[in-house]
Formats: structure tokens, C-alpha cells, sequence
């Protein structure tokens, strides 16, 4: 308390981030006792009956329990084995770049479509893999096949979810390695090329030794995060014959607690999902800071 009173200029520039977490992260959650009862609307969540884990035992034995888990993770872990180096290799390369015109010409182009909204970019993508479009007019004219029905085939899904992500995250994802990379002090790398370093050595002596701190942090909160994929997309981009490898479990809350007015039921399910994520990040966590001795906490 002396410490607060100290300093409590600082405490209360951060009293509105305290208030808007309190009002609309930590104040709500009282609704998750929903998913262990039968909730009435006209009852309201106090009056409504408890059930206990009659929810749960629902999602659990349901007929496509494994099959959204399998599609979540299937999307998830490979996404995460995709995407999470490729922003490293992109930051280590630019900043091997010397031509700066070059470099910013490279970086603009990388970081733009991180900027272009979900809807836009599942319209394009709906737009391009349509029969009439311009990945099938290659197809159809460098090969003379049909047209393939890409959105229509459940096995092209992932692909297409992964590479779209790729395309859109990489850039921006590497501005946070290339100013970890910034933060390198360049008498080390005077040092190593003194004792005949070449430029490959100094990568992978100095430069990637520098970037593994933020690298591990971001691993931690990318696995535990690895249940929430975005909704957005893989729901805009599903058709009803792609469900099989398209249906996750953000969707299926969707569909079950907004459209069919399954709250309870469709609250158990989101409940699960985070129980799994927190699950995730604490183990995560502790492997790191006992390998890395770099940690969340």
C-alpha cells in the first residue's frame, strides 16, 4: 500500500484498463453457472434450475464430439507448426538486408494484407477458388482438367485456412522479431566478424539468441491459445459440403447457442474449450521456464 500511495499517479493511469477488464472481462463470468443449469430466459440465471454436468456428459457422448476436437486441433496445432516460424525466418532475413529501399519495399508488401479485414479476405478467397476463378483458370489452362471445386471438398480446407493465415500474418507477425532484433548491440556482431564469423554464424550465434526470449513467450500464448481458432473465417468459408473438416468448435458454439438458442448447453462447450486453453498455457509455461528459464509467470 505505501508503494501504491508513492506512486499513484502511475496507478491511476492504469485504473481505466483495471475498470474495462473488471466490467466486461471479469464481472460476466458469473454467467458461465449457466452451463451447469437448464437456464430460462424468463428465469434469469440465479432462478434457473442447476443440472450439473448434464451439459457436459451431452457435448462429451455426442455423435461429432471427436470430429469437432479433431478439426480443431487438426487446424490449430498445424497452423501453429506453419505459421509461428515463418515470421523468425522473414525477420532474420530482412535484417540481413542492406538495400533499405529494397527492404522497405519488401517489408510494405508483407505487412499489408494483415490489414485487410476477414470478411474481404474470405470474399477474396471464395472469390479466387470459385470455378470461375483466377487459381481455376490456371488450372484449366495450363492443364486442361475441369475446374476444381475447391471450397466444395472437404481435404482442401485446412490447406486453404493454413496458407490464407500465412499469407496474411507473416508480415506483420515478424515486426515484433525484427525489433528484438533492433535491440541487438552491434559491437557483438563487430566482435564476431573480428574472429572471421560469417554472416550464417552470426545468425545463429547472435541473432537468433537474441529473439529466443520474445520466441518463447509467444509460443506460450500461441499454444495457449490453440483451441481458440478464429470464427470468423472458418465460418465464412464453410459450405455445407466442406462441414466434415470445416465444423470447429467456435463455430459449433455458434450455430448451437446464437441460432438454436442452446445457451446452456452451448455455454459448456466454450466453457470446455477454455478449460483446455488454460490447461495448455500453464503447462506450456512451466516447461518453458523450466528449459528456458523464460516464462509468463
Amino acid at each position: 500500500m505505501k508503494a501504491i500511495a508513492g506512486n499513484y499517479q502511475l496507478y491511476l493511469f492504469l485504473l481505466p484498463t483495471i475498470v474495462f477488464f473488471a466490467i466486461f472481462a471479469y464481472w460476466p463470468m458469473y454467467g458461465v453457472t449457466i452451463a451447469f443449469k437448464d437456464f430460462s430466459v424468463a428465469k434469469g440465471i440465479m432462478d434457473s434450475p442447476w443440472v450439473g454436468f448434464k451439459h457436459f456428459e451431452r457435448f462429451f457422448t455426442s455423435f461429432n464430439f471427436w470430429q469437432l476436437i479433431r478439426n480443431t486441433l487438426g487446424l490449430s496445432v498445424i497452423g501453429l507448426l506453419v505459421t509461428f516460424p515463418l515470421p523468425i525466418i522473414l525477420a532474420l532475413s530482412l535484417n540481413q538486408v542492406t538495400n533499405l529501399r529494397f527492404k522497405k519495399f519488401v517489408q510494405t508488401t508483407v505487412y499489408a494484407p494483415f490489414f485487410i479485414s476477414t470478411v474481404v479476405l474470405s470474399g477474396m478467397i471464395l472469390v479466387f477458388l470459385s470455378p470461375t476463378g483466377i487459381i481455376n483458370q490456371a488450372v484449366v489452362h495450363l492443364s486442361g482438367q475441369q475446374p476444381i471445386l475447391f471450397m466444395s471438398k472437404p481435404e482442401y480446407f485446412k490447406a486453404i485456412y493454413i496458407l490464407s493465415d500465412v499469407w496474411q500474418g507473416t508480415g506483420f507477425g515478424a515486426i515484433i522479431y525484427l525489433a528484438a532484433l533492433a535491440g541487438v548491440n552491434p559491437e557483438i556482431h563487430e566482435a564476431a566478424i573480428v574472429d572471421g564469423a560469417t554472416k550464417w554464424q552470426r545468425v545463429l550465434h547472435v541473432d537468433v539468441p537474441s529473439i529466443m526470449p520474445t520466441a518463447v513467450i509467444l509460443l506460450i500464448l500461441a499454444v495457449g491459445n490453440v483451441m481458440n481458432i478464429g470464427f470468423e473465417k472458418a465460418y465464412l468459408l464453410q459450405t455445407p459440403t466442406n462441414l466434415p473438416t470445416s465444423e470447429i468448435i467456435s463455430t459449433y458454439v455458434y450455430k448451437v447457442g446464437l441460432k438454436q438458442s442452446q445457451y446452456s448447453f452451448s455455454t459448456a462447450v466454450g466453457l470446455f474449450n477454455s478449460v483446455i486453453n488454460l490447461i495448455l498455457l500453464v503447462v506450456v509455461n512451466k516447461a518453458a521456464k523450466k528449459l528456458s528459464n523464460t516464462s509468463l509467470f
